[in-house]
Formats: structure tokens, sequence, C-alpha cells
């Protein structure tokens, strides 16, 4: 008997422990699902809310005892929806991010993405389904606001997946491809462009570099127009760091192009060599003036240092320095050289250029020809010393019959005391 007795103490007491280890797991999972600041709701096969947590309530206005028992659907704006995306749970297991929009008894509306997987007995069997209703509010807002800085950009600006298809753009490239949003969304973005493969190569340098700048493309409208532009890039990520793809910028350069064009049409019309100079003393750019003056072929003279073009390099480098120094030079005599040997006088007459926000780039250079003018002058020279050994050569002469004509009359004056005194 006490041998039964004890037995019984024995099951008593397991099914006591039994009994504590459920409820303090049960407790533990109503910790988790309260500390959930999302609404966290466990509905029923037939639809109908089983458990949720304070956030639930908070979000419906609706008290947890009336929420029991309660069918799920009714508290959306799209209850049809709902219920097809609960459905969709059992369907595959689980759904991810399948926005919604939960009502207030209020009025209120609060955007959530839905969120949900099936859970089971410890047979396997399906008892229903938990919903995590994540609120998108403060993301749907910082979104708008994203998207009102997108739109605000006169430029075209792209978002674009790693596979290369866009996902998202402004109406700037609306208005640049003539394509209809609905159209660019998906494609490929490289197909806008007169040279897709090279456009690719930018977008995969963006990926191995984390950012790309000023790259030259052009853009072609349905119609045919073409758009220069500077593609600039960098990667995007989500909050774990993972890479989502590239935002591009394509800054159209068609009114700089027209001016790039319009100033070197006035360095051409220069017949004096003008030539660009870095910081460091090469050659950017230069007018057939130069190319004709040096006999170098545009090409060699292209990042050549400049100096060594002249009789005395290290004067010119003086000059150059001098207009760093100063801000400008004027008429400092210099002598070219062309690569056949023949010399030409110049006067060098220089000053920086700047960039937008003020940083100095390099030097503008115009060397004035003064050869013409050096032949006038040594003519001119040569005159007035013709001119002065002729007015010599007179005075040399006027000196000498003055001479005669004083001993002349020196003579006859001899020869008139000689007359006097026979």
């Amino acid at each position: 008997m006490e041998n039964k007795k004890d037995s019984k103490s024995v099951i008593k007491t397991s099914i006591g422990a039994g009994s504590d280890a459920q409820k303090q797991s049960s407790e533990y999972a109503r910790s988790l699902i309260e500390a959930s600041l999302d609404p966290l709701v466990t509905i029923s096969t037939e639809g109908k809310i089983t458990d949720m947590n304070e956030a639930t309530v908070n979000i419906t206005g609706i008290e947890r005892g009336k929420l029991i028992g309660s069918d799920f659907f009714d508290y959306f704006t799209e209850p049809q929806k709902a219920r097809e995306v609960y459905q969709e749970v059992f369907a595959k297991g689980s759904v991810a991010d399948s926005p919604l929009t939960l009502r207030h008894k209020n009025g209120k509306l609060t955007d959530v993405l839905f969120n949900g997987s099936v859970y089971k007995d410890d047979k396997g069997n399906v008892l229903g389904v938990v919903i995590v209703a994540r609120d998108v509010t403060a993301q749907k807002l910082l979104s708008r606001y994203s998207l009102s800085l997108i739109e605000a950009s006169l430029d075209p600006l792209v978002t674009i997946s790693t596979e290369g298809k866009i996902t998202d753009m402004n109406e700037a490239l609306v208005n640049i491809t003539g394509i209809d949003r609905e159209k660019l969304i998906g494609s490929d973005f490289f197909d806008y462009f007169t040279e897709p493969q090279k456009a690719r190569e930018v977008y995969q340098e963006v990926f191995a570099k984390g950012s790309v700048a000023d790259s030259p493309l052009t853009l072609r409208h349905k119609n045919g127009k073409l758009t220069d532009v500077l593609f600039n890039g960098s990667v995007y990520k989500d909050d774990r760091g993972n890479v989502l793809g590239v935002v591009i910028v394509a800054r159209d350069v068609t009114a700089q192009k027209l001016l790039s064009k319009y100033s070197l049409s006035l360095i051409e019309a220069s017949l004096d060599p003008l030539v660009t100079i870095s910081t460091e003393g090469k050659i950017t750019d230069m007018n057939q003036a130069t190319v004709n003056i040096t006999g170098m072929e545009r090409e060699k003279l292209i990042g050549s240092d400049f100096f060594d073009y002249f009789t005395e390099p290290q004067k010119a480098r003086d000059v150059y320095q001098e207009v760093f120094a100063k801000g400008f030079v004027i008429d400092s005599p210099l002598k070219l050289r062309h690569k056949g040997g023949k010399l030409t006088d110049v006067l060098f007459n220089g000053s920086v250029y700047k960039d937008d926000r003020g940083n100095v780039l390099g030097v503008v250079i115009v060397a004035r020809d003064i050869t013409a003018q050096k032949q006038l002058a040594e003519r001119e020279i040569a005159g007035r010393e013709k001119e002065l050994m002729r007015i010599e050569e007179l005075e040399r002469f006027r000196k000498l019959t003055v001479g005669r004509e004083l001993k002349m009359i020196e003579l006859k004056k001899e020869i008139e005391e000689l007359k006097n005194k026979g």
C-alpha cells in the first residue's frame, strides 16, 4: 500500500512539475509577445483572433476582450485583401512584408507590413497563424520625403537593382528618355544609352569602387534626340550593410558642352598661340596656332611639359610661377622653339583660371608673336643708324668745306699783304 501511495505521490509530483514548466513557458511566451512594439496576433484556422499583445489593442482602439474571437480581417481597410494574404500564409507556410492598412476605431489609419507564419502543435498539425504587423508610418513618411528630394532634382535620378533593372526614377528621367514611368520600371537601364556596354561598365565600376563620378555618356530620347550627361553613382545599402543597388544621377551637360564649344571657337579664333596649363605645368589644351608655332602634333602637346618648348625653360617656368603668385603676368619676353629649329620671339601673357568654387585649376597663356614688330623695330633702328651716318658724313663734309674756305681766306689775306709790301 505504501508503494502504491508513493507511486501516486510521484505521479502527482511529476504532473505538478510539468504544469509548472508549461506555466513558465507560457509566461515566457507572453512576455515575448508583449515585448514586441509591433502588433502581434494569433489567429485560428477560421480567421478568428485567439490572442494579441497590447500594441494590437492600441493600434485598433479595441479592448482585448472584444478582440478575442472577433474576425481579424474586420480591422483592415481592405478586409478581402487581408483575407487573401492570410490564406497565402496557409498555402506557403509564411508571408513577408505584404502592405496593408489597419483602421483604429476613431478612424485613424496605420500603414503596416503584414508578416505571418503558421504555428503547429507537437504533432505537426496546423493550429493557426501568427501575424506581426510592422507599423511603417515613419518609413512611409521618410520615403515620401526621399521621393520629394528625388523629384526636386532637375537631373535624371534613377535607382537600379543589382541586376541592372530600374526600380525607381524621377520625372526628369521620364522627360529625357520620353518613356513612361511604368515602362521604365523593371527595364534594363543600359538600353537608354547610345553605348549600352560602356554604361554597363560604369555601373559595374560603381559596385567595384562604391561610387563613380563624372563618367561621360549619352542618353537617347525615344524620338532620337541625344543628351550628353555625366554619370555619377553610388551603391545604397540596407540597415545591415547589404548592397541593394545603385543610385544614379545623370547630370545634363548639354549647356556646358555648348559653352565649351563656344569657348573653343574663341580659342581657335585667336591668331596667337593660346594654351591652358595644369597646376603641375602640363599642357591640357591649346589652339592650332600653338601647333603651328611649335610644329608639334596636338596629341603630343597634350600632357607634355609646357616649358620644354622655350629656348630658356627655367625662365619660362619662373614666369609661369609668377602667374600663380600674382594671379597674372603681362608681356614677359620669351622665345619659342619650333621642332625644325626656327625661333619665335613672343610676349608671354597669362592669368590663373578657377572652378565655380574659386579653386585654381591652372593657367591660361597667350604668347603674342612679336616677330613682325621686332623686324619693324630693327628696320627702324637700321634706318635711324643710316640717317645718323649720313648726318655725320655731312658734318664731316661741312667741317672739311669750312676748313678749306678758311684756308682760302687766309691765303688771300697773305697774298694781299705781300702785294702791299711790294
